[in-house]
């Protein structure tokens, strides 16, 4: 199935879907020339549409997948707690052989921030022969999954989300438990969130979720759990198999995601930039609102480090 963008000069541009319910592959653009206005704007609405998009092919050094990066929007740092590499404040370098946590469970990325980011890019280095690859799911079809009744009480329920989640001594590499946890953050976000751009309603749920107002512990993982269900069922998702140069963006707001960890002790590197978001707005009209530590400067920060 394949939907036609005007082309750009000579440039013939694609969406290719790749599943049902999310993702699809662009073909026809390189992130690392200028690009028109226009053509953002196809690439906008082909990543609000399809959640995940992927390009493959793409040679982008740090200055140009910068500039690319922030015709979506203001680029934040690197990571609220590690920051970016000298030089280059905007990058988060994901590396198996690095310091920092494996993504090999659902979560949508700093969900634990006031303010999560709108957009992930992120271009890969280096990839194992086998294994590696990622998952992602459409919350926003998961939310419109849901049974009338369980939908109705999933649109009030504000949820708890924090870095010192529910993970394994295996989730972490090197020191980065201790580094990763010397500062803790925690926001409450509604557990049904409309997107500031398509007002489409998604679950926003997630590793870092781990509590909900109102309901006790027990009563609370098994709320988190059973809506999870409904955005991560197989219909609900798509698996991209990496190769070097590939450039994968996707919509934080109405997504989760999954890095497998199947592949041992081969290497594995991307490089990630992170569109700066909004508050998170329930369907009653609340915002979202920052419970623990200050993540001011992971946006703010970013705007004065170029």
């Amino acid at each position: 199935m394949s939907d036609v963008i005007t082309p750009l000069n000579a440039t013939r541009v694609e969406v290719r879907q790749v599943a049902g319910n999310i993702g699809a592959e662009i073909v026809g653009v390189d992130a690392a020339s200028p690009l028109s206005d226009s053509v953002i704007a196809e690439l906008r609405q082909a990543l609000l549409t399809h959640k995940v998009i992927f390009l493959r092919g793409q040679s982008l050094a740090y200055e140009s997948f910068v500039a690319f990066g922030r015709r979506f929007g203001e680029l934040t740092l690197g990571h609220p707690i590690y920051g970016g590499p000298e030089g280059r404040p905007h990058l988060r370098d994901v590396d198996s052989r690095g310091d920092g946590t494996r993504a090999n469970h659902w979560h949508a990325d700093f969900t634990y921030m006031e303010k999560p980011p709108a957009f992930a890019f992120l271009h890969n280095k280096v990839c194992p022969p086998v294994g590696g690859d990622t998952m992602w799911a459409n919350t926003a079809a998961g939310y419109r999954d849901l049974p009338e009744g369980l939908r109705a009480l999933a649109d009030g329920l504000r949820v708890l989300h924090c870095n010192d989640s529910d993970f394994t001594d295996a989730t972490y590499t090197g020191t980065s438990r201790r580094n990763y946890l010397q500062h803790v953050f925690a926001a409450e976000h509604p557990a049904v969130r409309v997107h500031p751009e398509t007002g489409e309603r998604s679950l926003m749920l997630g590793g870092f979720a781990r509590s909900v107002d109102g309901y006790g512990p027990q009563a609370g993982r098994d709320l988190l759990r059973v809506l999870q269900e409904y955005a991560t069922r197989p219909e609900n998702t798509v698996r991209w198999r990496w190769q070097p140069g590939d450039l994968v963006i996707w919509d934080n707001q109405s997504t989760l995601h999954y890095a497998i960890h199947d592949y041992g002790d081969q290497h594995r590197r991307g490089e990630r930039i992170t569109v700066a978001g909004t508050h998170t707005v329930g369907v009653d009209g609340r915002p979202g609102l920052v419970v623990q530590g200050d993540t001011a400067a992971f946006n703010s920060g970013a705007t004065a480090a170029m």
